[in-house]
C-alpha cells in the first residue's frame, strides 16, 4: 500500500517539476529579452502546448489605443492556418471572437467542441478557418490581465473533443502571468527609448538653434528630419506664409525628391483654397489629423495640392500643425504617411513642441535680422548727426563729462548710480518732439551772420530752459531743429502728455520772441510735430565723442510731422492724440503721405 502511494505521488511531482523548470526558463527568456517580448512568448506557448497537452497555441494582444487586436506569436498550427493567424487583425467590438473575447471579458473560456456553436453554424468566416482550416474542437482561453483590463489571451487547441481541465486552466493562468510581465517589461522599454530618442532630438534641434540664430533653414531640416522618424512618417514639410500672403510656400522638406514636394515648390498652396488641408490647419490656427484621406469629404473637390499627393504620391494618413507666432499662425509642418496609420496622442504632441521649435527659430532670425537693420539705422543717424552737433556738444567724457550732451538731472542720475549701463542701447517707448523755426532758411539768406547767430542763441537759450524745466530726458540740437525724448533715460508717467504740455509752452514763449523779432524784420514763426511709439536708444559714439540718441519710425515720423506744422501748430501722430485726447483736444486733418514712411497717416492738430 505504501509502495502504491508512492509512485502516486511520484507521477505527482513530475509535471510540477516540470512546470518549475518551465517557469524557470521562461524567466530567464524573459531576463534577456528586455526589447522584444516575442522570444518569452514562444517560450510560454511552446511549454504550455507541453505541459496542457495542446498541440496548437497562439498569443493574442490588443494594441495601445484599445481598438484592434493582432497575433503576434503561434505554434503548431498548420502552414495555411499560420497564415491566417499571422495576419489576423480584427477590431475589439468583435468579442465573440476566441482571440478578442479575454481583452474585453478578461475570464477563463472553455469550450469542449467550438464545432457545435451559432459561430460556426452561422458560418462565421474566423470560425469556419479554425474548424475546417485548422481542425480545432477543444479550446482553452486565458485572459492576459493588466490593472484590471484584458490585454490580450492565450488560446490552446486540441484537434479532438477532449475538454480541458482545472489543472491545465492553473497552468495557462501561470503563463499568462509571464506573457503580461514580459508584455509590460518591453513597453516600459520602448517607452524609455522612446522618451530618450525624443530628448537627443529635442537637444539636437536646441543644438541647431543656438548654432543658426540668423538662418532658421538647419533648424527646420533638423526638425522634419527628427519628426519623420520619431512618428514613423516618410514625409514631412514646412510651409511658410509668403511676404504677400497670398501662398504657403514650401520652405523646407525631409525629402530631396519627391513628386509631391516638386509640385508644390512650382504650385504652392493659395491661402483662397478652402480644400486645402495645409491651408485650413492655416487659417483656423489648429491641428489636423486625417486618419485616412481617401475617406475624407475633402477629396470630393480636392485641391491641386491634395490630389497630387494621393495621386502620385499615394498619401494616406496625413498630420498638420501651424506654426504660431504672436498669436498669429506664420506657416504649417505637414507630415504624412503612404500607409492608414494613425498618429498617435504623444507623436502629435511631439509635433506640436517641435513646431514651437521652429517658432523659436524663426524669431530668432527675425530679431538678429531687425537688430542688424536697427543698428544700420542708428550707425546712419549717427553719422548724419555727428558734424550737425559736433559744434554745439564738444567733447564728451565719461561720466564726469556728460553734462555737455545731456541735461543735469539725467547727468545727474548716471553720475549718482556710478554706471552708464542706462545708457546701453536698448528698445523703450518714447514720446518723441521735434520743433524748429518756420522761415530760418530764407532768414538765413538774408541776415547778417550775426544776427543768424543771435537769433540761434536766444532760440536755443529759451527753449532749452523750457525744455529743462519741463524734465525731459534728451534733447537734441540741429541747427534750429531740436529733438526731444521723454519717457527715456528718465522714466514718467505720461510721456506723451509732458511732451503735449512741453510743446504748448514753446509754442506760447516763441510766439511772443517772434513778435520781438518781428520788430527787427525778422517774419519767423515755430512749429511742433509729436509722436509716441518704440525706438531704439543709448549712447552711441567713441572714447572722447559720445551722443545719446534715438532712431526708430517714432523718431521719423515726429520729425515728418514737424516739417508739415505750420507757424503756431502742434502736429500729432495717431498714438501720441489717443494718449492725450481725453486731456487736449485736437482735430483731425486728414490722411497724409509723409516721406520715409510708408502708409499715409492720419495727423491731429492741437486745438487746446
Amino acid at each position: 500500500m505504501a509502495e502504491s502511494v508512492a509512485k502516486k505521488e511520484d507521477n505527482i511531482s513530475k509535471p510540477n517539476d516540470q512546470a518549475g523548470q518551465a517557469m524557470l526558463e521562461i524567466l530567464q527568456v524573459i531576463s534577456s529579452s528586455r526589447d522584444d517580448e516575442r522570444p518569452v512568448f514562444d517560450a510560454i506557448l511552446k511549454h504550455a502546448q507541453l505541459l496542457c497537452s495542446a498541440p496548437l497555441a497562439f498569443l493574442s494582444v490588443v494594441n495601445e489605443r484599445r481598438t484592434e487586436v493582432t497575433i503576434p506569436a503561434q505554434r503548431g498550427s498548420k502552414p495555411e492556418f499560420a497564415k491566417i493567424l499571422e495576419d489576423f487583425k480584427e477590431s475589439i467590438e468583435r468579442n465573440e471572437l476566441v482571440a478578442v473575447r479575454p481583452v474585453t471579458d478578461p475570464q477563463v473560456f472553455r469550450m469542449d467542441d467550438i464545432s457545435d456553436d451559432d459561430l460556426y453554424r452561422t458560418r462565421d468566416p474566423r470560425r469556419v478557418q479554425m474548424v475546417e482550416v485548422e481542425g480545432v474542437r477543444s479550446i482553452l482561453v486565458v485572459p492576459l490581465v493588466k490593472d484590471g483590463k484584458g490585454i490580450g489571451g492565450i488560446v490552446l487547441y486540441r484537434r479532438k473533443v477532449r475538454p480541458f481541465g482545472d489543472e491545465d486552466v492553473m497552468l495557462a493562468q501561470n503563463f499568462a502571468e509571464h506573457a503580461v510581465i514580459a508584455i509590460e517589461n518591453v513597453r516600459q522599454y520602448r517607452a524609455m527609448q522612446i522618451r530618450l530618442d525624443r530628448e537627443a532630438a529635442s537637444r539636437q534641434i536646441l543644438q541647431a538653434i543656438s548654432q543658426s540664430r540668423s538662418n532658421a533653414q538647419p533648424v527646420f531640416e533638423v526638425i522634419l528630419e527628427n519628426a519623420a522618424r520619431l512618428c514613423s512618417a516618410p514625409r514631412a514639410l514646412l510651409l511658410m506664409r509668403d511676404e504677400a500672403e497670398v501662398h504657403l510656400r514650401l520652405e523646407a522638406s525631409n525629402s530631396a525628391k519627391s513628386a509631391f514636394v516638386e509640385s508644390i515648390r512650382k504650385s504652392p498652396h493659395r491661402l483662397e483654397d478652402k480644400n486645402s488641408i495645409a491651408v485650413q490647419a492655416f487659417r483656423e490656427m489648429r491641428d489636423i489629423h486625417v486618419p485616412d484621406i481617401q475617406s475624407d469629404e475633402r477629396m470630393q473637390a480636392p485641391s491641386p495640392q491634395l490630389k497630387v499627393a494621393s495621386e502620385v504620391e499615394g498619401m494616406r494618413t496625413v498630420l498638420v500643425l501651424p506654426l504660431i507666432q504672436n498669436k498669429e499662425a506664420v506657416g504649417v509642418i505637414c507630415l504624412y504617411k503612404l500607409e492608414v496609420a494613425p498618429f498617435d496622442d504623444d507623436e502629435i504632441e511631439l509635433v506640436r513642441t517641435f513646431a514651437a521649435q521652429a517658432v523659436i527659430a524663426i524669431e530668432n532670425a527675425q530679431q538678429l535680422n531687425a537688430l542688424e537693420e536697427r543698428t544700420r539705422e542708428v550707425q546712419a543717424l549717427n553719422t548724419s548727426l555727428e558734424q550737425r552737433v559736433q559744434d554745439q556738444v564738444g567733447e564728451i567724457e565719461r561720466m564726469g563729462r556728460l553734462k555737455r550732451f545731456l541735461p543735469a538731472a539725467v547727468a545727474n542720475t548716471v553720475v549718482s548710480r556710478g554706471s552708464e549701463k542706462l545708457l546701453n542701447s536698448h528698445r523703450a517707448l518714447l514720446s518723441v518732439l521735434f520743433c524748429d523755426i518756420r522761415g530760418f532758411t530764407a532768414f538765413c539768406e538774408t541776415a547778417e551772420p550775426e544776427e543768424t547767430i543771435e537769433v540761434l542763441q536766444t532760440y536755443h537759450e529759451e527753449m532749452g530752459r523750457l525744455i529743462s524745466d519741463h524734465g525731459a530726458g534728451v534733447d537734441h540740437r540741429m541747427g534750429d531743429g531740436i529733438m526731444v525724448l521723454f519717457n527715456d533715460p528718465l522714466p514718467c508717467d505720461d510721456p506723451a502728455g509732458d511732451a503735449v504740455k512741453l510743446a504748448i509752452a514753446m509754442r506760447d514763449h516763441m510766439a511772443e520772441i517772434c513778435e520781438k523779432w518781428k520788430r527787427f524784420g525778422h517774419r519767423l514763426g515755430f512749429g511742433v510735430g509729436i509722436s509716441l511709439g518704440y525706438a531704439t536708444v543709448g549712447m552711441v559714439g567713441y572714447e572722447g565723442r559720445y551722443d545719446y540718441t534715438a532712431s526708430g519710425t517714432a523718431v521719423n515720423l515726429a520729425a515728418r510731422l514737424c516739417d508739415k506744422a505750420k507757424d503756431g501748430e502742434i502736429l500729432l501722430s495717431p498714438r501720441a492724440y489717443t494718449a492725450v485726447e481725453e486731456d487736449h483736444t485736437c482735430e483731425l486733418t486728414g490722411e497724409v503721405e509723409l516721406k520715409g514712411i510708408r502708409a499715409p497717416v492720419e495727423v491731429y492738430r492741437l486745438v487746446t
